[in-house]
């Protein structure tokens, strides 16, 4: 499940092809969305080690 998760992050994380640059009337130039590894984190979302089923206290 979370190499799956990661697997995608990591398709996801990387330049346009050149070909869709050079098209005509095209006005994407670069991928928005890169991600760095060191600035943006992927969020808790990925890493099940910090996740937490039930907040802290709701069965005290």
């Amino acid at each position: 499940m979370i190499k799956k998760k990661l697997a995608k992050k990591k398709r996801q994380n990387r330049p346009i092809p050149h070909w869709i640059r050079m098209r005509t009337d095209n006005t994407i130039r670069y991928n928005a969305k890169r991600r760095h590894w060191r600035r943006t984190k992927l969020g808790d979302c990925i890493s099940l080690k910090t996740w937490v089923p039930f907040p802290a206290g709701v069965y005290a």
